[in-house]
C-alpha cells in the first residue's frame, strides 16, 4: 500500500503555521484532532518545544501552555530524562469522548449546512475526475477502496475515506480543489469514524465506494458527482442522527 504522499502531506497540514485565533486554543485542537485523526499514532514523540513552536507559528511558552493542556487532557504524556520528551497517548475511550464532545458542540444546522459544503465540492471533484482522469489516476482511490473493505475498526475506516476523497479531487487534476478537499477535512474529519461505527453503516460505505470508482473509471461525471454527493450526505445524517441522540456514547 503506497499512501506516503498523501500521509506526509497531510502531516505537513498538521505542523502548518496556526490561523489567526486564540493560540493556545488553536494549538490543542491542532493537534488534538491530529491525534484523533490518526496522524499522530500513540506512543509518536511530538518534535522538540522550540522546533514545534517553531513549525506552528507561535511561542515557547503558548506551546507549553497547549501541551499542559494536551496533558490534562490525557492525550500526551511526558518523559524526563534522556530519550525524553512528549509523546502522544490516544487510548480509544479518550478519543471516543473527544469526538462525543466535539460533535455535541455542532449544531444540526451547523451539519447540514458542512453537509451541503462537502457534497458540492465532493460531486464537483468527482465529475471533473470522471471526465479528466486516465487509468493509472485512479490507482490511488481502487487501493484505498480496496483499504477501506479490509480496515477493522471505525477509526482506520474514517481515515481512508478520507484519503479517498482527497485522491479524488487529484484525480480531478485541480489543485485547488485538492486543496479545498484538505482543508475541509481538517474540519469534518475527526468526527467521520462515528459514521462507520455500526457493521451496516460500513457495508453501505463500502457500496458507495465501489459504485463511486465505477462511475469514474467509466467516465459517467453526472453519475459520479451524483454517488459522491450521496456518499456524503449519507456520512453527514448519521452524524447529526448521534448529534440528535446526544445521550447515546458513540462506540469508537
Amino acid at each position: 500500500m503506497n499512501a506516503q504522499p498523501l500521509s506526509s502531506a497531510a502531516r505537513r497540514a498538521v505542523f502548518a503555521p496556526l490561523a489567526a485565533e486564540p493560540r493556545v486554543d488553536a494549538v490543542v485542537r491542532r493537534l488534538g484532532d491530529a491525534i484523533a485523526l490518526g496522524l499522530l499514532g500513540d506512543g509518536e514523540q511530538l518534535p522538540g518545544e522550540g522546533e514545534l513552536s517553531r513549525q506552528l507559528g507561535v511561542a515557547t511558552v503558548t506551546l507549553r501552555e497547549a501541551l499542559a493542556v494536551l496533558r490534562h487532557q490525557g492525550l500526551v504524556g511526558t518523559r524526563r530524562g534522556r530519550g525524553g520528551g512528549t509523546f502522544v497517548r490516544a487510548p480509544a475511550d479518550l478519543l471516543g469522548e473527544r469526538l462525543r464532545a466535539r460533535l455535541l458542540a455542532h449544531t444540526t444546522d451547523e451539519l447540514r449546512d458542512l453537509a451541503d459544503h462537502w457534497a458540492a465540492l465532493a460531486g464537483a471533484a468527482a465529475r471533473l475526475a470522471a471526465e479528466r482522469a486516465a487509468s493509472p489516476d485512479l490507482e490511488a482511490p481502487r487501493r484505498s477502496l480496496l483499504d477501506f473493505a479490509a480496515a477493522e475498526d471505525p477509526a482506520a475506516m474514517s481515515r481512508i475515506d478520507r484519503r479517498f476523497h482527497v485522491e479524488i479531487a487529484a484525480a480531478a487534476q485541480s489543485a485547488r480543489l485538492t486543496r479545498e478537499e484538505i482543508r475541509l477535512q481538517t474540519e469534518i474529519g475527526p468526527l467521520l469514524c462515528l459514521a462507520f461505527n455500526r457493521p451496516e453503516a460500513r457495508r453501505e460505505a463500502d457500496a458507495q465506494h465501489r459504485a463511486l470508482l465505477g462511475a469514474l473509471a467509466s467516465g459517467r461525471g453526472e453519475q459520479a458527482r451524483i454517488l459522491a454527493e450521496q456518499h456524503v450526505h449519507f456520512a453527514l445524517r448519521r452524524l447529526i442522527e448521534q448529534r440528535v441522540d446526544g445521550t447515546r456514547r458513540p462506540q469508537v
